[in-house]
């Protein structure tokens, strides 16, 4: 049998009452803590409703009621739902995230191959000794100061994003 959106609010608070207090809780004291408009009378009905749903128990005819197993896996599925939908939409917009990181890093990485595939048909060994920077080996095979300026910036970028990774 589901449960009304008023029985959900006395259920509640029945069971975040009880574990406070572990003392059976009256119909006043959930009138008060629910915060419902309805009589004490009219929470006592839903409670008995809620009884033979197995949700709560009376230990005795004068006492308030106590959640059972029932009501404790119900509050806890409850209480749990919203933060695995927050948590598989936090997974998704980190998949999502790197996902477009991988694409940039890939179209930076296609970018340097045919930067470095135009600079490769000039390339010549020899006049790159050990000792020359990058920037100084593109100064001297770079048709212009626009290519090598360029190759610069997608090198250093690749490897801050190399870095990153």
């Amino acid at each position: 049998m589901p449960i009304t959106e008023r029985q959900e609010k006395i259920l509640d608070a029945l069971v975040r009452e009880y574990i406070c207090w572990a003392e059976p809780v009256s119909s006043k004291l959930l009138k008060q803590r629910a915060d419902l408009s309805v009589s004490p009378a009219t929470i006592r009905n839903d409670s008995q409703e809620l009884t033979e749903a197995g949700y709560i128990a009376q230990p005795h005819t004068s006492a308030g009621r106590v959640p059972t197993e029932k009501a404790y896996r119900y509050f806890v599925d409850k209480l749990f739902e919203n933060e695995q939908k927050l948590f598989s939409n936090f997974i998704f917009a980190e998949i999502e995230n790197a996902r477009k990181q991988i694409e940039n890093e890939l179209k930076l990485a296609e970018e340097l191959t045919k930067s470095l595939e135009q600079m490769s048909s000039t390339l010549k060994f020899t006049s790159a000794p050990e000792k020359d920077t990058i920037y100084q080996i593109l100064i001297k095979i770079g048709p212009s100061r626009t290519t090598y300026d360029k190759n610069i910036s997608l090198i250093n970028e690749v490897i801050k994003q190399l870095e990153g990774f």
